[in-house]
């Protein structure tokens, strides 16, 4: 399973979810050229390790384990995902 950053992020972009992610999956980070345009965070998917301790440092609650992602903001698990399809493309 992998969490997911929804809506509450868009504009905000607050960084210490970064920090303490132990496996850098969650992109784009202030030394990269994309966070100056990126509407958001996302995470990897295929690298979270659902440890969760992104959740509790996000300031707008905007991360959510895929299996509680309230149903208004499901899409954004394929927009996560899609973040990544790009970046590797």
């Amino acid at each position: 399973m992998t969490h997911v950053i929804a809506e509450p992020c868009i504009g905000t972009k607050d960084t210490a979810c970064v920090s303490v992610c132990p496996v850098d999956c969650i992109h784009p980070t202030k030394e990269e050229a994309a966070f100056a345009t990126a509407e958001m965070l996302y995470i990897d998917p295929d690298t979270c390790i659902d440890c969760g301790l992104c959740v509790d440092e996000c300031p707008v609650r905007a991360i959510y384990p895929q299996d509680e992602l309230p149903a208004e903001w499901a899409h954004f698990l394929a927009r996560n995902a899609e973040y990544y399809a790009k970046k590797q493309a």
